[in-house]
């Protein structure tokens, strides 16, 4: 039997054939690294001023973005954050973020 939390939007069905729709999004399956194509890009707006490193174009689980975000973050020494499939990293480290990816595997990692 499914979560009652499931149904709360409906109430009786006379359809003996109707399902329940629920919205269990099935998260992509991550690409291996070389396949990524990441591109790496610097992004001032709507950040009051502030440069930030956006690294979008990433394939996969929110679990594998949430690791290679927190992997970027420790090497740079700075704050940010994963998801969307994007992530960002407070500050301009486009060249460090390449070269990091690139020794990571990432292949086809290219800055905008």
């Amino acid at each position: 039997m499914s979560d009652w939390k499931d149904r709360l939007n409906v109430v009786y069905s006379t359809n003996p054939d109707f399902k329940y729709e629920t919205e269990n999004e099935e998260e992509q399956d991550t690409l291996p690294k070389e396949k990524q194509q990441l591109r790496i890009s610097l992004d001032k707006r709507n950040r009051k001023g502030k440069a930030v490193t956006l690294i979008t174009g990433f394939i996969g689980s929110g679990e594998d973005l949430e690791a290679l975000g927190k992997f970027l973050k420790v090497k740079c020494g700075v704050g940010g954050s994963a998801k969307d499939g994007e992530i960002i990293i407070q500050g301009d480290f486009r060249k460090k973020i390449l070269e990091l990816l690139q020794k990571e595997g990432y292949a086809k990692s290219r800055t905008i």
